[in-house]
């Protein structure tokens, strides 16, 4: 059996801390359920997480988005966009243009068989995600998400005063 890292903490609990403890449970929430995300677009769709992701920024800005929109809605590098961009502008999922007021600055946007297939895609996703959670009641989601605000907060007034 392969323990994760939350599992050999646990086994060694007075060398750690709870909120350790707790970092090493959200991170292994987090590699487990994307994981069975990954594995399920790559095996039902042949798509990449990546570009699941890419496509649902897309699909909420019919007009199109920026490259560097993009990135920063994604938390990643113009350069990372770049390949996936251009990986969906040859599948057809994508089209690209230059904006008409910088000519700079290219603008993308879904295709209409990007868009159709993506929303394919968004259900499947949405049935998979409801599904890994399925075990928890109303009220445990609803719990869970207002621990979870205040520990984005916490983490966020974190990143700030370390900041200044």
């Amino acid at each position: 059996m392969i323990l994760d890292s939350e599992t050999k903490a646990t086994e060694h609990s007075d060398d750690h801390g709870d909120e350790l403890r707790l970092w090493l449970r959200l991170l292994t929430c987090t590699n487990l359920i994307e994981g069975e995300v990954r594995r399920r677009l790559r095996e039902r769709f042949d798509v990449t997480l990546p570009r699941f992701d890419l496509m649902a920024q897309l699909d909420k800005a019919p007009d199109g988005m920026t490259l560097s929109d993009v990135s920063k809605r994604m938390m990643v590098s113009n350069g990372n966009v770049t390949g996936l961009v251009e990986r969906l502008v040859e599948s057809g999922h994508i089209d690209r243009r230059t904006s008409e007021t910088d000519r700079r600055v290219q603008v993308i946007r879904l295709t209409k068989l990007g868009r159709a297939e993506f929303r394919k895609m968004a259900a499947e996703h949405e049935i998979w995600i409801a599904n890994i959670f399925s075990d928890l009641t109303e009220k445990d989601v609803r719990e869970l998400m207002r621990l979870l605000g205040k520990a984005k907060l916490s983490a966020r007034k974190a990143a700030e005063a370390k900041a200044v």
